[in-house]
């Protein structure tokens, strides 16, 4: 069975993979992007995001979004750095492709998305797989469209691994306000989390296999790969070495195999005013008893299954359209 599929991305390099295996996976419909600033301010998001479709020929229309989050660079001293103009260590800025033909829609993602799920058949899954403030606003704007979202499935946020500050995942970090808005939605949410993605990772073994499987996307992501395997390397070693995680692939993965992730349901929500605790998400999976307990709304994925998940991106970036 396909599943339709809106993704919202801050088109980096894993973004740049996942909407590959998106546009390539027989399993999913990806319908249309919409793009957030994160990774990149959302001008650079939205020229990789077309960059991406042209290079694989893909015909998925791309809608520009949200350029700062809901509120949290209006504190002094909060969030003074978003966005960023400085090149990402990982990501780089603009990514090494052909610089775009196409152009994004003509209406803003917000407007897109809320158009888009009040016209469907509650048959579209909705893929963030970076900041939250999109979802957020098309949520507060239009709140009727939450009857027509069959599932969430996010790429953000983490339990015991961090990537931001020691207590907040980057995606989450940017704009927790809008996380928080989204995670207590009420519709089913599945949170793919760095721990689970710090799991799934790529190698220089992988990227060996990508270029020789020769299609463009396989050929494309081995370069991004190498690219963040290096700059892991630098920054932020993975344990075993040489590897990287390609974060919102897994997210993507997940919709097609669901076992290529481990979850549990739990109650999750995000710190908004903690001094150091700023953009935490906080999944209440340890605690004892049920005093104070609020019930589970979220499928958070802490585990992958890492060989399963690279199997399935070989298979799916040997695909060509």
């Amino acid at each position: 069975m396909t599943t339709k599929v809106i993704m919202d991305v801050d088109t980096g390099t894993d973004d740049a993979i996942a909407i590959m295996a998106s546009v390539l996976s027989p399993e999913i419909d990806l319908i249309g992007i919409t793009t957030v600033n994160g990774n990149c301010p959302v001008e650079i998001c939205t020229e990789n995001s077309l960059r991406v479709v042209d290079y694989i020929k893909a015909n998925v229309p791309v809608y520009e979004g949200c350029a700062l989050p809901l509120s949290a660079t209006l504190t002094p001293g909060r969030k003074p750095n978003i966005p960023s103009y400085e090149p990402n260590k990982i990501h780089g800025a603009y990514l090494d492709l052909p610089e775009a033909k196409s152009s994004k829609g003509n209406i803003n993602a917000v407007e897109y998305l809320i158009h888009s799920y009040l016209e469907s058949d509650g048959d579209i899954s909705l893929v963030p797989v970076g900041p939250l403030t999109n979802v957020a606003l098309a949520i507060r704007q239009a709140p009727e469209i939450l009857d027509k979202i069959p599932e969430i499935v996010i790429m953000g946020g983490g339990h015991h691994v961090n990537n931001c500050t020691s207590s907040a995942e980057f995606n989450i970090w940017v704009d927790p306000e809008a996380a928080r808005i989204v995670m207590n939605c009420g519709r089913p949410i599945r949170l793919v989390t760095l721990d689970a993605t710090h799991e799934a990772l790529f190698t220089m073994n992988t990227c060996e296999k990508l270029r020789d499987i020769g299609t463009p996307a396989s050929i494309c992501a081995a370069s991004f790969a190498e690219h963040r395997i290096n700059a892991y390397d630098q920054i932020q070693p993975m344990e075993s070495g040489a590897s990287a995680p390609i974060h919102d692939a897994l997210a993507v993965c997940s919709i097609i195999n669901p076992d290529v992730v481990s979850t549990v349901f739990a109650h999750v929500d995000v710190e908004t005013i903690g001094e150091l605790t700023d953009g935490r998400t906080v999944v209440d999976i340890d605690r004892s008893g049920d005093r104070g307990r609020k019930p589970p709304n979220v499928h958070v994925a802490l585990h992958a299954d890492g060989d399963l998940f690279v199997d399935m991106m070989l298979d799916i970036l040997s695909n060509k359209l």
